[in-house]
């Protein structure tokens, strides 16, 4: 007769997030040992790794954490919608961002060789959360930003969701509500850069040759290029980059218009999507 009850199969499936047969097997291979159960499930389930490791993780939520001039934002992906918006993934999101905060690491590498205050890495905490939960489980990139006052801001693209969109702000100067109002608009515009002096040389030359080219397939006279191609530049930096970007909240005045009218300046952005 098995050596344990009702009690023991719910407390070790709460403990392992494992199934019910899965339990019942684990329980009767260790003759009732919650501890050796446990340690049976974990290596039936970290077998299932390595197969999953080929998986395509285009689901998750982003997590951040603002406060005393310093910001963190993680990316963690699953497979499923499913799994992103259960506990057990969102609790796991809580440990790896707490740990990222902790060990103040810049990147993802850096995150998963961090050792937390039990002992174990990150790598080995989305092992076990692999082999529990039953999908790939991975972090896909780490922000840490530094300033005056860092703000930071999450989305949710559908109210069944954890957040997809999270992202920080750093500014001087101004107030808190400036940096929000502005880390709500770069989640909504995504630019790519904090000023025009940050695009990198080759991608001007290349929208310059783009324009310049579209415009004399357009048939544009070609004493107009000139006006026409830095009409078109303008337009990519107006796009792109955040300074200069029409603001949300007042389409009127650019981002950089409005940092300055309140006092502020921004230092600088990190801005993270799902899968993005």
């Amino acid at each position: 007769m098995a050596n344990y009850t009702a009690a023991d199969i719910k407390a070790l499936r709460e403990k392992t997030g494992a199934g019910m047969l899965d339990v019942k097997k684990a329980l009767d291979e260790a003759d009732g040992d919650q501890t050796k159960a446990a340690e049976i499930l974990r290596v039936k389930g970290l077998k299932g790794v390595t197969k999953r490791e080929g998986r395509t993780t285009s689901n998750g939520l982003v997590a951040a954490n603002a406060g005393d001039g310093v910001g963190t934002l993680v990316e963690i992906l699953c497979e499923t919608d499913f799994v992103a918006k259960g506990e057990k993934f969102i609790d796991l999101a809580d440990q790896v961002l707490a740990q990222a905060v902790a060990s103040k690491a810049t990147n993802a590498e850096d995150l998963l060789t961090s050792t937390t205050q039990d002992g174990k890495t990150v790598q080995d905490l989305l092992d076990d959360a692999n082999a529990t939960i039953g999908e790939k489980i991975e972090i896909k990139r780490v922000a840490r930003l530094e300033g005056e006052t860092v703000a930071s801001y999450l989305h949710k693209t559908s109210p069944d969701l954890p957040a997809q969109i999270g992202v920080l702000v750093a500014v001087e100067g101004g107030d808190e509500q400036v940096g929000r109002d502005i880390a709500m608009h770069v989640a909504a515009f995504s630019p790519t850069v904090l000023s025009r002096e940050d695009v990198p040389a080759e991608t001007v030359e290349n929208e310059r040759r783009l324009a310049e080219a579209t415009a004399k397939e357009e048939g544009k006279p070609e004493a107009a290029l000139p006006k026409i191609v830095e009409g078109r530049v303008g337009g990519y930096f107006k796009e792109n980059v955040l300074l200069e970007q029409a603001f949300a909240k007042d389409p009127k005045k650019t981002v950089g218009k409005v940092a300055d009218e309140a006092g502020a300046k921004i230092t600088g952005f990190a801005r993270f999507r799902v899968g993005q």
